[in-house]
């Protein structure tokens, strides 16, 4: 673990799974997640694969791999490249295991930085291989629902940065219905509540927006800002007290889809020796 921050905001870092673990304020309050039986994670990173595959099998070059739910990254332990009172960076590499799944190479860089009281991530991928690198990647941090300070559940809401007018899809546990239903977003925003989620994970799959607001009365606000992640994805489970808001690049597998992985919908595609960046900001206000 590594705990760094500044006099407003202070986070904690495991190398497992470079995950998240804690975001609190000057006062003490926990705005992520703290895990428990209705979901055991914080804030995993998906990667190499964002959702799931058919069958959980991935098709490159005439050979089938098994790569589950989400990808690895999540799972491994990730190489301490850097520690500093307020920021930290982490590395992980492809090697047998990772290839056994997912035949690239590939190099994943987590910095995080906390400065003026916002908490930044920057994801980097990098393809040092001969050959092209095919891959999903998404953020999924889970919230405090309720936040710290409101009295309960209810009246939470969010705030997004632009209308989101076009229709959602869903994602329930093993399949992907894209654009299904009307947009629950009134205008800018979308009021939160359970029911919200009992067909599975709320998608925007090209969501107007870049940034938002998780707010309640009673509590502080968060703002949510990403860059490079052209889908969102919104989801609790029914008795855990969290809300996951989730940047991502790519998708679960689309209905009747099982093809070469290098040509699933979705993906970002790096040429050898090329790098991506992905980014969220996180900041209480």
């Amino acid at each position: 673990m590594h705990r760094f921050g500044d006099a407003a905001l202070t986070a904690c870092v495991s190398a497992d799974g470079a995950e998240l673990r804690s975001l609190r304020d000057a006062a003490g309050r926990e705005y992520l997640w703290q895990a428990g039986p209705a979901w055991p994670r914080h804030a995993p990173l998906l990667f190499p694969m964002v959702g799931r595959l058919a069958g959980d099998t991935l098709r490159h070059q005439g050979r089938d791999y098994r790569l589950p739910q989400h990808g690895f990254a999540r799972d491994r332990a990730f190489t301490w490249a850097d520690r500093s009172a307020t920021a930290c960076r982490l590395e992980l590499r492809d090697d047998a295991a990772t290839r056994a799944a997912y035949p690239f190479g590939f190099v994943l860089t987590l910095d995080y930085a906390i400065a003026a009281g916002a908490l930044s991530i920057t994801a980097t991928v990098h393809n040092p291989g001969a050959e092209p690198l095919p891959f999903g990647f998404g953020f999924h941090p889970g919230f405090a629902w309720p936040l710290p300070g409101a009295a309960t559940r209810a009246d939470h809401v969010l705030e997004f940065e632009q209308p989101e007018p076009a229709r959602i899809g869903r994602l329930p546990q093993d399949s992907f219905a894209r654009a299904v239903e009307p947009s629950p977003v009134q205008g800018r925003t979308l009021p939160l509540e359970d029911a919200l989620f009992a067909a599975g994970a709320v998608v925007l799959e090209a969501p107007s927006s870049r940034s938002l607001r998780y707010a309640a009365p009673g509590a502080r606000a968060l703002h949510l800002s990403w860059q490079g992640l052209p889908q969102l994805g919104l989801w609790s489970r029914a008795g855990g007290d969290f809300l996951c808001v989730e940047p991502w690049h790519g998708y679960h597998s689309p209905p009747g889809w099982d093809g070469a992985f290098i040509e699933k919908p979705g993906l970002a595609h790096l040429a050898p020796g090329a790098s991506q960046a992905f980014s969220l900001t996180i900041r209480p206000e």
